[in-house]
């Protein structure tokens, strides 16, 4: 039998009042992603890719449609359950990289399993162990102030995969990289979904959307196209 998808979206709308005018932001998405997919959304911008973005990492709500994660629909969870989904299910890479300014990479890493009740000492050997794995084991007590931007990106990869969610959600990931650091970033991208996560990324950079095995180009809230392509790293 085959494995229901890890995201089902369903006749999906957005829509946002501002005034007297409504904003439709997505405008009838249906698609599915199923896991180890590398998935690139692309458009531009006021195409619905941020909407679509924070709905699949549960920040905000659907106005109509189905949006199924893992096969429960988000659309019945209370606001409780979507903060549990976001730190279950949900890794998130921003291109800002969001980490805490006074806190070591260590503390930045260990912080989202302070929500599920982990021990100290656990939280603290799995976050070095993550960090081990995008190559700052040497870096644990350094702050953000103290590392370049490709180092803090790779906090917060290790920050994001801490978890072992469902997906991993990267928001233009290299948008504050210089080019041959954001070669570095996407070749730890391309290993972690060679290592079987699921990821799904948001970029206008044609390059960085290259590395993807699919392509959802969104136009004016609706899917323009959808197609598998060869990858960069093949």
């Amino acid at each position: 039998m085959k494995e229901a998808p890890v995201i089902q979206l369903q006749d999906v709308y957005r829509t946002y009042e501002m005034g007297d005018q409504v904003l439709h932001a997505l405008g009838g998405v249906s698609l599915e992603i199923s896991r180890n997919e590398y998935v690139a959304i692309v458009g531009a911008s006021g195409s619905g890719k941020s909407t679509m973005m924070n709905i699949i990492g549960c920040l905000d709500r659907i106005t109509r449609g189905d949006y199924l994660l893992n096969d429960i629909n988000v659309g019945d969870m209370s606001e409780a359950e979507l903060a549990r989904a976001r730190n279950r299910e949900i890794g998130f890479i921003f291109q800002s990289f969001n980490l805490l300014s006074r806190a070591s990479a260590l503390k930045n890493v260990m912080q989202p399993l302070v929500y599920r009740g982990i021990p100290r000492a656990e939280r603290k050997r799995l976050a070095s162990e993550a960090l081990a794995r995008v190559g700052l084991g040497d870096r644990l007590d350094s702050r953000p102030n103290q590392m370049s931007g490709g180092q803090r990106q790779r906090v917060a990869i290790a920050r994001a995969l801490i978890g072992t969610p469902a997906i991993l959600l990267a928001d233009e990931p290299t948008g504050n990289l210089d080019s041959k650091t954001s070669q570095e970033i996407m070749a730890l991208i391309d290993e972690l979904h060679q290592q079987g996560q699921t990821i799904i990324m948001v970029t206008h950079e044609p390059d960085i959307a290259a590395h993807c095995e699919r392509v959802i180009h969104l136009t004016d809230g609706r899917v323009e196209s959808d197609r598998r392509q060869q990858t960069v790293a093949a």
